[in-house]
């Protein structure tokens, strides 16, 4: 069942989800050559707890960490250790935080210093390809006029959309329904409404769009072993313009 939030459950959602922002931005500006991608999840941990509020991602389903931090050829669900980002990595951090009864989710991929064209023209289209779906989160609209949006300008970039992984409804749960596939035809799918909230999140790959999950159950990487980005945000569906909810200046 579809949730809608009413303005109560909204202005919750909101703080969460501002919560949630912040500690990406945060992660952002770790991002740099010889800092472990276990000092980014510690520092993503105590920003979330020192405001109130608890990682959504920490114990998960049995998730070890308070973020996602996934470099290079991996996808999702990069497990943070002890590797230490080197100039040209992408890094894609994927943070939510759990506030007053309610989750925010939200992700981005970072340069770690300086780093190829090729990688960084995958961050911008991955980037552009949500607000590309973005435009289409309107009230009357379906889920896959958002999912087909993104799938034309990635796919006219020359790049490849995921499709083992989706965008989904977020709220009260951090995955809630309904699904927000990045790819597909138009017109299909629940019918967006006023209240909704929804995080659309692009997962795009240089090569294949085909992944694998590897032996520790989270870490997904692509099958071809080349680079991928990923970029998400909390959005609401209004009676006007669609509301990002965790947005970040500049992010």
């Amino acid at each position: 069942m579809i949730s809608i939030k009413n303005e109560h459950e909204l202005v919750s959602m909101r703080e969460a989800c501002k919560i949630t922002a912040a500690a990406r931005a945060l992660a952002g500006e770790m991002v740099k050559p010889g800092v472990s991608t276990k000092a980014i999840d510690k520092a993503v941990h105590d920003f979330i707890v020192s405001q109130g509020a608890k990682p959504s991602f920490l114990h998960y389903s049995g998730y070890p960490a308070s973020a996602c931090i996934s470099v290079n050829a991996t996808v999702i669900h990069g497990i943070p250790s002890g590797y230490i980002l080197k100039e040209g990595d992408i890094v894609s951090v994927d943070v939510g935080a759990f506030y007053k009864g309610f989750h925010g989710d939200c992700a981005a991929t970072f340069p770690c210093g300086e780093i190829s064209d090729e990688a960084a023209k995958l961050i911008q289209v991955t980037r552009q390809s949500f607000f590309e779906g973005l435009r289409l989160a309107t009230q009357g609209n379906r889920v896959s006029d958002i999912s087909h949006a993104i799938q034309t300008y990635v796919e006219s970039n020359g790049f490849s959309v995921v499709r083992s992984f989706v965008g989904h409804g977020v709220g009260r749960q951090l995955h809630e329904e309904p699904e927000v596939p990045n790819y597909g035809k138009p017109g299909h799918g629940p019918r967006l409404l006023k209240g909704m909230t929804i995080a659309i999140e692009p997962m795009v790959n240089v090569g294949v769009y085909d992944v694998y999950v590897l032996k520790d159950g989270w870490t997904t990487v692509t099958a071809d072993g080349k680079l991928s980005a990923h970029y998400e945000n909390t959005v609401l569906i209004t009676d006007g313009e669609p509301e990002i909810l965790t947005v970040t200046e500049g992010l």
